[in-house]
């Protein structure tokens, strides 16, 4: 049950998502948001010729995206715009969901990312409720955590455009919430049923979250480890029926899915990644840009690009923020991290003795985060694609941790003043994340009208 300031404080949240989330879908140009034509294309062939399309030759032009990129999508080169269709490899359910929205609004750009901004609210409540199973005596983390998802500049670029990755994220988000559950709740058997029907969801939405299908079991295993802690013995048969009430939905919901692909793009190309890397074989390719310019210099650049392109490089990737912004971004980061240490160090010896499953969703979390890293990296391993968007699917973790990190600092106040805590104080501690919040406006009023043609 929330009480009346929380309640009111996550709908001034949410209605302030929505403003600002509405100010980018209106003033974004249209198509400047990456890969955004080929998403929307994707939609307008389920539209016109059902499901589900197929990638094929001839669907990745570099030389005609890069005149359009360079040209900010000029009118007079949008003729065979409907030709960018480099994303027909991807799983149809964000696609059908948007469809019936193009027949209705005679294919609306502005509508669909409308849809898109209402899908991407789940998200932030998602993330709400990760922080507020976590931590429901402490309900500024839950409040600062669904802040930091929904206010990263970049983020929130996603989130208003037309892209798959709200789904995908949406997904990550019921899953982390789902899993949490699964260790409390006396009914696991139904909660790793449901679990594995949304993994198989999952495998219909988008690649990147096909990680989960991984977590999953693993929480299964750190609950079945918790209950041998108690007085009965550990036996494997729950924990294979578990996982097996999990496997089965999953699996048998993907393999609709990875028959398909197999029946159109052959053994053993099951996801049509492999036929999507012929398609777009003309890519810059990682390796020859090291080749290039030496490793040293090609890590730096990827590093770098990032590090801006997570918080916030627009268009695609052609406007980072002032370097003032990212110096702004640095301190934020400084006193997170520095309430991290506080926490460790100062404040931890106060803590009050944590639920037992608390570090079994740490060790989800870590997982969670190293996983969605490898998939970056891997990424990256072939084709120069040092986005910072590839993390976003570890955003609800890294907004709990950043939670934590500036409520730190407001539990060493408490502390100093002999142990006085109050509501004002509570909230205030999130005051910081009201940095994100002014970099939107900046971008929204100051950088997003830059990409125009």
């Amino acid at each position: 049950m929330l009480r009346a300031p929380e309640h009111s404080l996550i709908m001034a949240l949410l209605l302030l998502y929505f403003c600002l989330g509405a100010l980018f879908v209106v003033r974004t140009p249209a198509w400047q948001a990456p890969d955004e034509p080929a998403h929307y294309n994707y939609i307008a062939q389920l539209s016109t010729n059902g499901c589900c399309p197929v990638i094929t030759p001839g669907d990745w032009d570099s030389a005609y995206l890069s005149a359009l990129t360079s040209a900010r999508f000029a009118p007079d080169l949008l003729a065979d715009l409907d030709t960018i269709q480099y994303e027909d490899h991807q799983p149809p359910l964000y696609y059908l969901l948007l469809a019936p929205v193009f027949s209705l609004t005679d294919g609306s750009l502005m509508a669909l990312r409308f849809v898109s901004l209402m899908i991407g609210a789940g998200v932030v409540l998602s993330a709400y409720a990760v922080g507020r199973q976590i931590f429901p005596a402490r309900p500024q983390i839950a409040l600062g955590t669904a802040a930091f998802v929904a206010f990263v500049p970049q983020h929130l670029v996603f989130l208003s455009a037309v892209n798959n990755d709200v789904l995908a994220e949406l997904i990550v988000g019921l899953a982390l919430l789902g899993m949490i559950n699964y260790l409390r709740t006396p009914r696991p058997g139904r909660a790793a049923l449901l679990l594995g029907l949304l993994i198989g969801i999952g495998f219909w939405t988008k690649t990147t979250v096909y990680f989960l299908a991984g977590i999953v079991p693993l929480a299964i295993l750190l609950r079945w480890w918790l209950d041998g802690l108690g007085a009965q013995p550990r036996r494997l048969r729950p924990l294979l029926g578990a996982w097996a009430r999990f496997l089965i939905p999953a699996l048998l919901l993907g393999l609709i899915w990875w028959g398909r692909n197999l029946s159109v793009y052959g053994v053993p190309d099951f996801m049509g990644l492999a036929t999507h890397d012929v398609v777009v074989a003309d890519q810059p390719r990682t390796a020859d840009l090291a080749a290039e310019w030496g490793l040293e210099a090609y890590l730096r650049f990827a590093a770098q690009t990032t590090f801006n392109s997570f918080w916030g490089q627009f268009g695609w990737m052609a406007r980072p923020l002032p370097a003032w912004s990212y110096m702004l971004i640095q301190l934020l980061l400084a006193l997170i991290i520095g309430g991290w240490l506080l926490g460790w160090t100062v404040v931890r010896r106060d803590a009050v003795q944590h639920p037992r499953e608390r570090r079994a969703i740490w060790i989800i979390f870590a997982v969670t985060v190293a996983l969605t890293g490898a998939q970056y990296l891997f990424f990256n391993l072939e084709f120069v694609q040092p986005q910072g968007r590839y993390l976003f699917t570890a955003l609800i973790p890294l907004g709990v941790w950043a939670a934590l990190g500036l409520d730190a600092w407001r539990r060493l106040l408490v502390r100093l003043r002999g142990g006085i805590d109050g509501p004002l104080l509570r909230w205030a501690a999130l005051l910081p994340l009201g940095l994100l919040v002014a970099l939107n406006l900046f971008v929204i009023w100051r950088e997003l009208p830059s990409l125009a043609p």
